[in-house]
């Protein structure tokens, strides 16, 4: 199995390119105004312009109010919605682009029957469980904590480096990687070096495995 590879917070279209020429599945645009990684409809609706075909275009939302996530809808082509706060199903479901649900992993954490609730998810993105934050922290969590199966696709992610992405897919065997403060310079701006070696680790992993 091939490990696709997100990259997330991308907030200039140079950087969205160059993570699509690398050879990354998916670009993330953050539209949670409190992130540093945040861009406005009118930047998205840019970088969007610019991808090659065959780039998944994932648009992420914490809490936001349904009529925020239209109007994003209305201006930019996403195509996947990835919600990271305390959104129920029907939140998710109520939009007509498929979802994918973050989980903040922790001790005790039912992970199976936390997927089970959000069964039209499209995967499961688990992340380091943080208080009072949503994501985005870059702190890893104990892969220990993920179970064997889970009835949906999962997607790791959560301190996430060029130096440690090989370990992680040998060791979890992710449906996809998603990386974002791993392959930057400073906050929202990412490093193109950092994203080719990022998805050469995971290539080669791949590989060994193949």
């Amino acid at each position: 199995m091939r490990t696709r590879v997100k990259i997330c917070g991308i907030t200039r279209p140079e950087d969205g390119q160059a993570a699509a020429l690398a050879g990354a599945d998916a670009i993330g645009l953050v539209f949670h105004e409190a992130s540093p990684r945040a861009v406005t409809p009118e930047v998205a609706a840019e970088i969007v312009a610019v991808l090659p075909p065959f780039v998944t275009v994932v648009g992420l939302f914490v809490d936001a109010a349904a009529a925020r996530i239209e109007s994003v809808l209305s201006r930019v082509r996403l195509d996947c919605l990835q919600f990271h706060g305390d959104e129920s199903p029907a939140d998710c479901e109520r939009f007509p682009v498929p979802y994918i649900k973050v989980a903040r992993v922790r001790p005790g954490f039912d992970l199976v029957q936390y997927a089970v609730g959000y069964r039209h998810a499209r995967a499961m993105l688990v992340d380091a469980y943080v208080p009072g934050l949503p994501g985005g922290t870059g702190r890893t969590f104990d892969w220990d904590l993920l179970p064997a199966r889970l009835p949906l696709p999962l997607v790791l992610s959560g301190g996430l480096s060029p130096a440690n992405v090989a370990l992680a897919v040998r060791g979890v065997r992710p449906w996809a990687v998603d990386v974002s403060s791993g392959v930057e310079r400073a906050p929202g701006l990412k490093d193109g070096l950092k994203v080719r070696q990022f998805i050469e680790e995971v290539r080669n992993e791949d590989l060994r495995h193949a």
